[in-house]
């Protein structure tokens, strides 16, 4: 009969049938065939265990077999038939969870078995496997071996992705292994939820309730009743996630051991690694835990096929007495047996009559104890392969680092048969991530490793996130020059897990460049598109589509990477550069065997890309340019975040970005603290690794707040905003000169002299011990800008370059009048310039309000008024200065210019300004649209006068002040969209209970949005909404009247509920929608304010910039330097330094101090994080808990020791007994006389001297 639960969820159970229909057909059950009576049971049993009834006619029928045999056997009295006991597996009332299971034959082929599991089951192949033998039955288990699995061996697996191979019943160990699991996979996060796979193999025929598993169709799920799950019984485990159920035919014995040993024995020659590269075997470990003597061919069979051993001493049975032989026989003793010849064998004899001793007290009642004995000696040769364990001595705490061990001296075993040394027990301890064991083991000092050990390795903790492995081989002879090359960093980026947001964009713009999809598909699922991508080389991702998706996050801040490679580094059109990509690719590729030129930033980028934090932060210490790689990396962060779509991923990625983001800010503290001009260089040099851009653009870029408001940063920026002007100069003095001009000849204001800016460096030294001619460059054009200025304006010809032959040379402008250059030094700095276009806007708005208020008059015969026009030329200019920072401000493409300029606030409100200004001046010189026109004029003034916004931004008590309110616009619109809520369910109801009929559109506009509008403010029209209050309002009920646009007359029969909706309207608008607004307004502005001096001078740089970049004169005299730059750009192509933004290269020798010195300032700054760390309470618990362990590991070795001695004396018993019986032997012969009698003991002697 089909099992019930085949209704539920048919579609997943047609698809279970389907794929393992195939089951029957190939793997077998095994019943008995020839009944062989049982000597016990008086003809009602066979020996197999079954019944007589159970029996069909054929196992009845063959009296003759049955007579001649005296002993049933599964190979020769059963046969096969096609299985009848397979698929999922549900425990009623225990779990919800269903387990897999499968009847099979004892010969089944392990090869099918493990393919079922792995690729059917969907069971994770396994990087260790762990099989429990013994303690099988109702013996009940220790509690410290119920610790040592719970706290030892489940959890040392669950880091490894384990495979543990139990009996699978509800008895013993496989209980209790059952029950760790399950307690482990509770407190496991959901990513390491199923790494650990307890694997049950049992006896079919042992297995209680199995009828309830027979279904020759499969079972999908079956419900397998468990009567008492509190007491241990021959039931399934529900904790286990799959079931082998091994029939031989027999009913009520356990004969799955042979299967088993096959089974470990095909896994351990199946390949395991890193996304299936097959880099090592898959270690396979047997475990002994008690048990009784039928096991000891058991162990002594998987010895002979160099299977490892772990015996857990102390849990009784088997294990205590291989521990005893391990522990206390002498290893020369077994090496005199096993070299022993024909002649003198009292060694071995010895040796063999010490096993016999411990079998007779281990196992007195054993029939047949020389067999034992000969296994014990066969399994006492093998002994390398077998590790002991004290359990209840050691504690379960250590119990992984034993496992590992275990491992690890069995793969030294090997390598020493197999010569391949090291090899083998490194990608394991790469596999199971325990870096302790390697440094321990293997980078000890004795062994020495050469790239080619380390490269494979290095590939495996690369893309398994393994950081403490890739700092282990950094530090131990593997040179990253040689590691990375092109086509090794493309292998990285091609194992990037699917479904992460790397993965998707890698997977675009592979689309894209293979060109096999329309662009409408851009937006489905990568999965889809993959499965549309042509087949072959071809397909891998390759460095152009990392260049894009970093193209994407980074926007325009740097140039492309890894173009160099392809020879796109002059290519600026971008499908130029796909279609040479794209042909490129399709050929032999040689810039893969080349090595990567920054090979730290490249992995430092790879691993940001893919959100490892500890992998990333690593490679950012050994990466050079340590400031701007920590900005580089909050931005690429921060651009990822908005893309992902997972809640903890999109965390996660800006906990990580603020994290980056403190690094450099503390950073750049340092570098500051240690040198002030040196680390202004460090803010503006250009950066050849990351793609020509500078530490003040990424900030910029990536949002970093916390960076500019460093002390450091907002000194560059005052340096820049007063030029060549002291920073201490007072406002008062400034405004005079700048109102006076020819005050700035006098000592009202003071110059900095440009000796200054070496005076600190020249004095001494710098720490390089290079002097001040070498160490000068640091402060000299950081501090004083008039040499960009002067290149600026410099009409002799084109501009000095900052460098000769990699050589700093200390560039001096020419000498001009005192004159001259003072009048240059005050009005070319941007503070000067800053103040002259706020004069001139208040102007420029005065003559807008005077225009608009006076002089704007119709068009007539006469023109236009004087101030009319000069508003328009004024306009015309600063339309001219919005024009030249678009299209003429900066190295990038026009469009990149032109996005840059719309992504500002500003800019956008400058150009919504310009464009009525536009449409304004064109309808108001039409008669028919001249009212429109100054409609649009004087909403163009108040987008002018709101523009006065972004001028204050500068002050520092009113900048925080205009953020805060920024926010609270934010707020509003959210506030207005409840408002219109209410109040046009408010409105609409009220006008149609007061009013029956009104089909004025003007009149229910007015009285449905505005009139409840104006109730909020209290002017509520109390005579038209109250019927007894006397309106003086004409109206009619006459409906042409009406319609013909008089006034209809009020409702009268439903004012009651309009009073009732007022007061409820009033309510809900008054007190809780505008105290919500208030309590929004209090958090933002408490939230703002906490950090509103982070906020200003975050925007401070904007300012800064954009006035550092304006010409001198304002609008509208600007023109004249936009004559002059006209001429110079365009018509003499005198190139311009200034419109890079302050944007120094370095070159030669100048850069290479710069990046040592901030190579310096990382290692201290490192060093000083170290030892922060190192005296925190959570380190010296750590360092403590190490020196215990240390202390307990010296305890263990003494322990050894003991043993040893222990052993010697057992030795020198012996000889003493020996030598006793041959003094005895002689003194009683008569042949041989002594010349003196025999000494005395050390005993006697010692009491004789001392009487």
């Amino acid at each position: 009969m089909r099992n019930p639960g085949r209704g539920v969820d048919g579609d997943k159970v047609g698809k279970s049938e389907k794929d393992q229909s195939w089951i029957p057909k190939i793997v077998k059950k095994r019943v008995c065939t020839t009944f062989v009576e049982s000597s016990l049971s008086n003809g009602a049993l066979c020996q197999c265990g079954g019944k007589r009834d159970s029996h069909g006619s054929v196992a009845l029928g063959d009296y003759f077999s049955t007579a001649i045999v005296n002993r049933w056997d599964s190979a020769q009295h059963s046969s096969e038939y096609p299985t009848d006991a397979f698929g999922e597996l549900q425990f009623a009332g225990a779990s919800k969870r269903h387990s897999y299971f499968l009847r099979l034959s004892w010969d089944t082929a392990p090869s099918m078995v493990y393919t079922l599991m792995t690729v059917h089951w969907g069971l994770p192949a396994p990087n260790l496997v762990v099989s429990i033998v013994g303690g099988e039955g109702r013996t009940k288990v220790k509690t410290w071996v119920r610790e040592v699995l719970r706290q030892g061996l489940v959890k040392a697996s669950q880091s490894t992705g384990a495979w543990i191979l139990t009996e699978g019943l509800r008895e013993g160990v496989g209980r209790c292994v059952g029950e760790a699991v399950r307690d482990h996979a509770t407190a496991a996060s959901s990513v390491s939820l199923n790494r650990v796979v307890a694997l049950g193999i049992a006896p079919w025929g042992l297995v209680d309730n199995r009828e309830q598993l027979v279904n020759p169709e499969g079972s999908f799920p079956a419900k397998y009743y468990v009567k008492n799950t509190s007491r241990d019984s021959h039931c399934l485990d529900n904790n286990h996630q799959a079931f082998l159920l091994v029939d031989d035919g027999s009913v009520g014995r356990r004969g799955e051991t042979g299967f088993r040993a096959k089974l470990e024995d095909f896994i351990s020659h199946q390949r395991t690694g890193i996304w299936g590269s097959g880099s090592i075997d898959i270690p396979v470990l047997c475990m002994l835990i008690s048990g009784d003597a039928g096991m000891l061919e058991r162990v002594d069979l998987s010895l002979k096929s160099s299977m490892p051993w772990l015996v857990l001493a102390g849990s009784g049975g088997l294990a205590d007495f291989l521990s005893d032989i391990l522990d206390n026989l002498s290893p020369a003793a077994a090496a005199q047996s096993s070299g022993e010849g024909g002649g003198d064998a009292s060694p071995g004899v010895d040796l063999k009559d010490k096993v016999a001793e411990r079998v007779k007290k281990h196992f007195p009642a054993e029939k047949e104890p020389d067999k034992l004995v000969d296994r014990a000696l066969s399994i006492y040769q093998m002994r390398d392969f077998i590790t002991v364990y004290h359990g209840e001595q050691e504690g379960p705490n250590d119990f992984d680092t034993v496992l590992l061990k275990t491992l690890v001296g069995a793969s030294k075993h090997h390598a020493s048969v197999n010569a391949s040394p090291y090899n083998e027990e490194l990608k394991l301890a790469v596999t199971w991530n325990r870096v302790d064991i390697a440094k321990s083991e293997l980078f000890n000092g004795d062994i020495h490793w050469t790239y080619e050990d380390l490269k494979d390795s290095m590939t495996d903790a690369l893309i398994n996130d393994k950081p403490q492995f890739v700092r282990l081989f950094t530090e131990n002879g593997l040179n990253i020059l040689d590691y990375l090359t092109y086509g090794r960093l493309e292998s990285l980026y091609g194992s990037v897990a699917e479904g992460t947001v790397l993965y998707h964009l890698l997977q675009r713009h592979l689309v894209e460049r293979l060109g096999t999809a329309p662009s409408n598909q851009q937006n489905l699922p990568s999965k889809l598109v993959a499965e549309n991508l042509q087949i072959g080389p071809v397909t891998e991702i390759t460095l152009f589509e990392v260049a894009k998706v970093l193209e994407l996050l980074m926007g325009d801040i740097c140039q492309p990477f890894y173009y160099d490679a392809f020879g796109l580094e002059d290519i600026s059109s971008k499908s130029r550069a796909l279609r040479r990509a794209s042909k490129l690719l399709h050929g032999e590729c040689p810039y893969r065997k080349e090595r990567c030129l920054s090979p730290w930033t490249s992995l430092f980028i790879w691993a940001v890309l893919q959100n490892r934090s500890e992998m990333a932060t690593f490679f950012w210490e050994m990466a050079g340019e340590s400031v701007l790689s920590a900005l580089s990396g909050c931005k690429i962060l921060r651009e990822l975040s908005k893309l992902e779509m997972e809640t903890e991923n999109k965390l996660s990625m800006k906990e990580l970005a603020q994290r980056f983001e403190n690094l450099a800010h503390d950073m750049f503290s340092s570098c500051y603290r240690s040198n002030e001009s040196r680390s202004f260089t460090l803010l503006i040099r250009k950066s050849t690794v990351w793609g020509g851009t500078t530490c003040l653009q990424m900030g910029m870029g990536a949002d970093a707040r916390l960076f500019f408001s460093h002390d450091g940063v907002q000194s560059l920026l005052s340096q820049i905003w007063w030029g060549d002007m002291k920073r201490n100069t007072d406002v008062w003095k400034f405004l005079l000169t700048f109102f006076c001009p020819f005050l700035c000849y006098t000592n009202l204001i003071s110059f900095r002299k440009q000796e200054d800016q070496h005076q600190g460096q020249d004095e001494k030294p710098n720490e390089d011990g290079l002097g001040k001619d070498s160490d000068s460059l640091y402060g000299h054009t950081v501090f004083s800008f008039s040499d960009i200025k002067h290149t600026d304006s410099d009409e002799q010809g084109p501009p000095r370059t900052p460098t000769i032959k990699g050589r700093r040379v200390s560039y001096r402008a020419p000498k001009r009048p005192f004159i001259v250059s003072r009048w240059r030094q005050f009005w070319f700095a941007p503070v000067t310039a800053f103040l002259g276009n706020v004069l001139m806007y208040f102007l420029f708005l005065l003559l807008f309000a005077w225009v608009l208020l006076v002089d704007f008059k119709p068009p007539s015969s006469s023109g236009l008024a004087l101030t009319e026009n000069v508003l328009y030329f004024w306009v015309f200019t600063i339309v001219c200065e919005e024009i030249r920072e678009i299209f003429f401000l900066g190295t990038r493409t026009w469009r990149q210019r032109v996005r840059v300029y719309i992504q500002d606030v500003w800019n956008m409100c400058d150009l919504i300004a310009i464009l009525l200004f536009i449409v304004g001046v064109i309808c108001r010189t039409f008669t028919w649209s001249y009212g429109f026109g100054r409609d649009v004029m004087c909403v163009d003034y108040m987008v002018f006068t709101v523009r006065l916004i972004h001028i204050f931004a500068i002050h520092k008590q009113l900048g925080p002040k205009i953020i805060i309110v920024g926010k609270m616009m934010k707020d509003i619109f959210f506030f207005l969209f409840f408002l219109m809520v209410w109040l046009l369910a408010y409105g609409v109801a009220n006008q149609a209970l007061i009013y029956a009929y009104d089909p004025s559109l003007e009149r229910i506009f007015r009285r449905v949005f505005y009139r409840p509008y104006l109730h909020i403010f209290g002017q509520i029209p109390v005579e038209e909404m109250d019927v007894g209050k006397e309106w003086d309002m004409p109206c009619t009920d006459n409906m042409t009247l009406i319609e013909s646009g008089q006034e209809p007359c009020r409702t009268l029969h439903s004012n009651w509920l309009v009073v009732i909706l007022l007061v409820v309207y009033l309510l809900v608008t008054n007190i809780l929608l505008i105290n919500l607004l208030i309590a929004m307004f209090s958090s933002t502005f408490s939230e703002v304010q906490a950090n509103s001096d982070i906020y200003w001078k975050f925007q401070r740089y904007t300012l800064v910039v954009q006035y550092h970049s304006r010409p001198s004169l304002a609008p509208p005299f600007i023109i004249l330097s936009h004559l002059n730059l006209f001429i110079k750009r365009v018509i003499r192509k005198v190139p311009s330094i200034k419109i890079q933004h302050f944007v120094l290269e370095l070159k030669g020798k100048d850069a290479n101090k710069l990046k040592t010195w901030e190579t310096i300032q990382k290692e201290d700054f490192l060093t000083a994080q170290n030892k922060i760390q190192k005296s925190s309470d959570s380190q010296r618990l750590k360092r403590m808990s190490v020196k215990v362990d240390g202390v307990f590991k010296h305890m263990t070795e003494s322990r050894d020791v003991d043993h040893r001695l222990r052993a010697l004396e057992n030795e020198m018993e012996y000889c003493s007994n020996a030598l006793s019986w041959i003094i005895d032997t002689l003194a009683q012969g008569s042949t041989f006389k002594p010349p003196r009698p025999p000494p005395a003991s050390r005993d006697v002697f010692l009491s004789s001297k001392s009487t």
